[in-house]
């Protein structure tokens, strides 16, 4: 067994993340086993993939898989795959995608400040791509999100807050800034991986292998 010391030592991993990637909610899901086997959990860090969109020019999947021969097929391969390793259920698509996201990641920062954050996050996630809703519509996005136990009302108060909004604009400056492009997007120190394919690359660059 390795000692807390060496635990101590690792570097945490972050997540860069936004409810609108369907590879972001399935990292999430196989987050948690990763962090028992490093002996650290993860970083989520809430950004804004619209706005990291524009400031990169790239698209969606949805954008530049459209009309390619045999790439969207692959990518179902490679999802497949990724359900095996990490023994995950896959996501159940959201009949209403793209949901604009904006309200939900700035009360993604709101649940940070107000103590509720992994609780949170786990409910945006569900009602997005587990029990699928249109999650940018707030009178259902509220309903939602109560039905989870948050006080949903309160969060999106704070997420019109300009802290709260200035912290998301800082956090999806700062992940371009870095060299990112799209979500889920890891960083290990100043190393950057993208894809819930490099998981696997991420839990061994902290374990040092």
């Amino acid at each position: 067994m390795t000692s807390g010391r060496t635990h101590l030592t690792r570097t945490a991993p972050q997540f860069l993340f936004d409810f609108g990637s369907p590879n972001a909610f399935l990292s999430h899901l196989a987050i948690p086993a990763i962090e028992q086997r490093i002996g650290v959990k993860f970083e989520y860090v809430p950004i804004l993939l619209g706005g990291i969109f524009k400031s990169t020019n790239n698209k969606s999947p949805a954008e530049t898989l459209a009309g390619v021969k045999n790439k969207r097929e692959f990518q179902q391969v490679e999802t497949e795959r990724f359900l095996k390793r990490f023994k995950v259920q896959p996501y159940v698509f959201n009949p209403n995608f793209p949901v604009n996201t904006l309200n939900l990641m700035r009360a993604a920062i709101a649940a940070q400040l107000e103590g509720v954050f992994e609780k949170y996050v786990d409910a945006a996630f569900h009602h997005m791509w587990r029990e699928p809703k249109k999650m940018d519509d707030p009178e259902v996005a509220v309903k939602a999100l109560a039905s989870s136990g948050l006080d949903a009302q309160k969060l999106f108060a704070r997420a019109q807050e300009a802290e709260v909004k200035g912290k998301l604009i800082k956090n999806t400056e700062e992940a371009v800034a870095r060299g990112a492009f799209g979500s889920p997007t890891f960083f290990v120190g100043n190393e950057m991986f993208f894809g819930k394919e490099q998981l696997r690359e991420v839990e061994e660059m902290v374990l040092g292998k």
